[in-house]
């Protein structure tokens, strides 16, 4: 899939309206400097920001002005980077690599690379209680911070991670497999659309329907991932190929093969691009996104 122009436009733009706001949010903060080199180091080391990118999609396709999402976007990026921060560790993923740099903890050691993840995780949340517009109500910043503490702790990517590594080295079903990454993966961003919808104020209908359309996307960009570790170049990835397989992890190929886990890929996309189609919203941009998750090479 060629990234179209309006859909470059939007992801170039977006992108450095995060990042502008992400980093300078945290270089104001009043903490030891070397905690805040540890944070900044990971949040500077790249990426799609796909996540806030979604929040801002949303709010788009609903016509509402985004300013609300960048906050919202920060807040949900410090989270997925927290986390990686986190899988990155000996005890986890034990990985030397992220983003083609040295791992957090290969620079600054491992107990400030986790107080890092542990102070990007509850800055987060400072970041919505207090860094939205009077437009916003309480009532709305509320039910955001409920949907982020469902979407990253016990009940998403927290308990997801772990049923992941309790995964590792055993053979699992392709339920138990979707059911891992559906909160590993799929929490997070199903959080960022939801929370773009409620910003711009849809109906619980559409919301609804938003959550379903999130869960295939989510699904898709685990199945994506797989393929990639099988057959991506390490130099765009920035990290180790194969590390699925050294590591003795069901995925998506080795339970339905290379071509079988494709076919399972664009079901999900087309399943997604099906609900965006129902919706009375503005749908080009959610369609392009569906393709970029799809066809993405890092």
């Amino acid at each position: 899939m060629l990234v179209t122009s309006n859909l470059n436009e939007f992801l170039t733009t977006r992108k450095q309206f995060i990042e502008e706001y992400l980093f300078t949010y945290v270089e104001e903060l009043q903490i030891p400097q070397e905690l805040k080199s540890s944070m900044l180091y990971s949040l500077k080391a790249g990426g799609k920001r796909l996540r806030p990118v979604l929040v801002l999609a949303l709010m788009n396709a609903y016509g509402k002005k985004e300013e609300d999402g960048i906050p919202v976007g920060c807040a949900v990026e410090m989270i997925h980077t927290y986390s990686l921060i986190h899988d990155d560790l000996p005890s986890m993923d034990d990985d030397d690599l992220r983003r083609g740099k040295p791992t957090n903890h290969k620079v600054y050691g491992e107990a400030t690379a986790i107080l890092a993840g542990d102070a990007l995780l509850t800055e987060s949340f400072h970041l919505i209680s207090s860094q939205l517009s009077d437009e916003v109500t309480a009532e709305q910043k509320l039910r955001i911070i409920d949907e982020l503490v469902k979407a990253a702790g016990a009940l998403g990517m927290v308990g997801g991670q772990f049923d992941d590594m309790e995964a590792e080295e055993k053979q699992v079903s392709l339920e138990e497999l979707e059911s891992i990454h559906a909160r590993k993966t799929g929490k997070l961003l199903a959080f960022s659309v939801t929370a773009g919808a409620l910003l711009a104020g849809a109906p619980q209908r559409d919301i609804e329907q938003l959550k379903e359309f999130s869960y295939h996307i989510g699904i898709a960009f685990q199945i994506r991932d797989d393929i990639l570790d099988l057959e991506g170049s390490e130099e765009k990835i920035g990290k180790r190929v194969g590390s699925d397989t050294a590591n003795e992890k069901t995925t998506y190929p080795s339970l339905l093969t290379l071509s079988g886990a494709k076919e399972k890929l664009n079901e999900h996309i087309m399943r997604a691009k099906e609900i965006v189609s129902q919706l009375p919203i503005k749908q080009e941009l959610l369609h392009e996104l569906c393709d970029l998750i799809a066809s993405r090479d890092h």
